[in-house]
This record gives C-alpha cells, sequence and structure tokens, in this order.
C-alpha cells in the first residue's frame, strides 16, 4: 500500500532497505521495543530481532558514537534522536568524527550511516521546538536532507540509507502526520491535498542534490523547506486571487544545493523571497540569498525577502511561539513586497 504520511514512508523505506541489506541497523532510544517516539520503528523489533532493532541508553554522545563505530566496521546504521535539539549532546561525534573521519584516515574507511531527527516547533520548550539544519550545513563532510512529503521522504532516506557518507535527515514534526506518545496530534497535513504527495510501494531513490518545483510559476519563486513548503503553497494559492503567479522551490536538500534549479526560476522570475523555520540570522535563507546575490545578483528587479524565525528562542507560549514562527499571512506580505 502507498504511505500516505511520513511516518509510514519512512517505515517503509526502513523496511525495504532491511530486507535488501543485512548491514542496515537502527539504533536510539526506545526505538524497540517502543517503536520510536513518533513510531517510525514500530513493529520492526518483531520483523529484524535485537541484534538489528537497537535500543540505546538515554546518551546522544554514544547513539552516535556507537553509530559511527557500527558504520567504519562495514554496517550501514541509522540512528534516530527524540529530537534534533538534543544532537547538540553529540556534536563532537557528529562534525568532528563522523564528518571527517574518512578524511583523516585517507579514505581508506567509508562512514555510511544516517543520523535521522525530528525538528520544528509544536507548542514544546525551547529545547524541543527549534530547526538546527543550518548548524549541519556549515559542518563539511556531512549531507542535509529535509524531506516535506512522503513521497520526498521514503525516496530520499532510500538515497541515504545506501550513500557511503553521513546524511542527517531532519523532519519536522508537524508533517508526520501521526501523534505523539501522549496522544498530542502531531500533524499539519489534513487540508495539503495533493500537494502531500504519498509515497507508492515500489521501489525509488530520489538522488540528492534535485530540488523539486513543487507549483510552477511566473512572477516570483519562493524558496521553501519542510513545513515552510506547505505554508508557500497555500500563500500562493491566495496570491493567485490577486493574480501574482508564485513557484514555490522545495530544495529537498541543503547539502548538496541545488543551485542552478533556484538561480534558473530567480532569472525567469527576477523576485526571490526565501521562507524557513530556521534563525534569520546565519541560517538556511542567509545562505541561499549569498547564493542569488553572487551568481544572480543582475536577474533580480527587486531586494531578496527572507521570511524566518525571530533570533530569539522558541517561547513556550502558544501566543508567542505563533508571534515567531513564519506563517502564511508573513509569506504573503513578503511577496507583496517584492512586487512593488
Amino acid at each position: 500500500m502507498e504511505a500516505k504520511t511520513i511516518v509510514a514512508a519512512l517505515r517503509g523505506a526502513l523496511i525495504e532497505e532491511m530486507n535488501a541489506d543485512e548491514n542496515v541497523i537502527v539504533i536510539g532510544e526506545d526505538i524497540a521495543v517502543f517503536g520510536g517516539a513518533y513510531r517510525v520503528t514500530e513493529g520492526l523489533l518483531e520483523m529484524f530481532g535485537e541484534d538489528r532493532i537497537c535500543d540505546t541508553p538515554i546518551s546522544e554522545i554514544a547513539i552516535a558514537g556507537a553509530a559511527i563505530g557500527a558504520a567504519m566496521t562495514g554496517l550501514r546504521p541509522v540512528a534516530e534522536f527524540q529530537f534534533n535539539d538534543f544532537m547538540a549532546c553529540a556534536m563532537d561525534q557528529i562534525c568532528n568524527q563522523a564528518a571527517k573521519l574518512r578524511f583523516m584516515m585517507g579514505g581508506q574507511v567509508k562512514i555510511p550511516l544516517v543520523f535521522r531527527a525530528p525538528m520544528g516547533a509544536t507548542g514544546r520548550a525551547a529545547q524541543h521546538s527549534q530547526c538546527l539544519e543550518a548548524w549541519f550545513m556549515h559542518t563539511p563532510g556531512l549531507k542535509v536532507v529535509l524531506p516535506s512529503t512522503p513521497y520526498d521522504a521514503k525516496g530520499l532516506f532510500k538515497t541515504a540509507i545506501r550513500d557511503d557518507n553521513p546524511v542527517i535527515i531532519l523532519e519536522h514534526k508537524l508533517l508526520y502526520g501521526a501523534k505523539s506518545p501522549g496522544g498530542q496530534a502531531q500533524t499539519a497535513v489534513d487540508d495539503l491535498g495533493d500537494v502531500f504527495k504519498p509515497a507508492p510501494e515500489e521501489e525509488y531513490t530520489i538522488p540528492f542534490g534535485v530540488a523539486d518545483i513543487k507549483r510552477a510559476g511566473e512572477d516570483v519563486t519562493i524558496v521553501a523547506t519542510s513545513l515552510m513548503v506547505h505554508k508557500s503553497i497555500k500563500a500562493a494559492e491566495e496570491l493567485q486571487k490577486e493574480g501574482i503567479s508564485v513557484e514555490v522551490i522545495d530544495p529537498r536538500t541543503l547539502v548538496p544545493l541545488d543551485k542552478k534549479t533556484i538561480l534558473n526560476s530567480v532569472k525567469k522570475t527576477s523576485r526571490l523571497v526565501i521562507a524557513t523555520e530556521d534563525e534569520l540570522s546565519c541560517g538556511v535563507s542567509s545562505e541561499i540569498s549569498a547564493i542569488v546575490a553572487e551568481h544572480g545578483i543582475f536577474d533580480l528587479s527587486a531586494p531578496i525577502r527572507r521570511v524566518a524565525v525571530a533570533d530569539t528562542p522558541i517561547p513556550f507560549a502558544p501566543v508567542m511561539e505563533k508571534a515567531v514562527i513564519p506563517d502564511e499571512k508573513r509569506i504573503i506580505e513578503a511577496v507583496r513586497s517584492v512586487m512593488d
């Protein structure tokens, strides 16, 4: 059956890859008996056994270190962190070890591993609500993946598992289409319609570094990531009523980044808005802005506008969280500003 949620797509990709390659293993907190914080690994213990579906202590540095060691011995570990915020506890292992060991050893070893984690603001405390993809973009040796649909999640995850280098996959909790352990709804996908493309059962992969034009347009380019892809599409639908044709590009992978598709779109529309859920300063939008300014400045007929999170910790109070997280209204205002 096709997977209609990102959780189901990720789980399906894991099952396919574990059936195809006995070296693929999964490690992380509560991923075996419990099935993971968001149920991505539910039922896999019964299918593959405790030698391949392994619960770990509550120690992110141990999870990362064990995954790196396993990868160096020829396994293909998938290491799950319960929140991307907690990856900060393992930054030495991720950024100084996983990202660099292959180079430090002259290519004599490979580090084929995947780190995956939920990200994004969902009414939790500041230590559970961040989008930290820009941290990892800044580290050479890591590939960074942000799927926004079940179709993309499955295809990109399978590519990541087969890659001989460390890959980080970050999935927005509001796109999981599932429920949290406490029963709190964690879905923003009910009204996304055809844009939330399901993952077919058949075998396929999606190559890294190939952006997807989620919506074609002529007047303005929006480059958006993860949940912001869907907010941007909703904004584009509203702007169409005003006669503004918006093209929405989902990079899908930030490292490698499909610069060509972005620059070609900007050349066509001559206007660029970037929508992300990481912080404004030194974030994903900063890098994309710099690329377009360096390589496509003469194609622009208006200044680049960025829509991102205010430079503040994510507030716990829902009304305050709403104030700092970008929404369709802010994206619409940004597009209108470049049309003036």
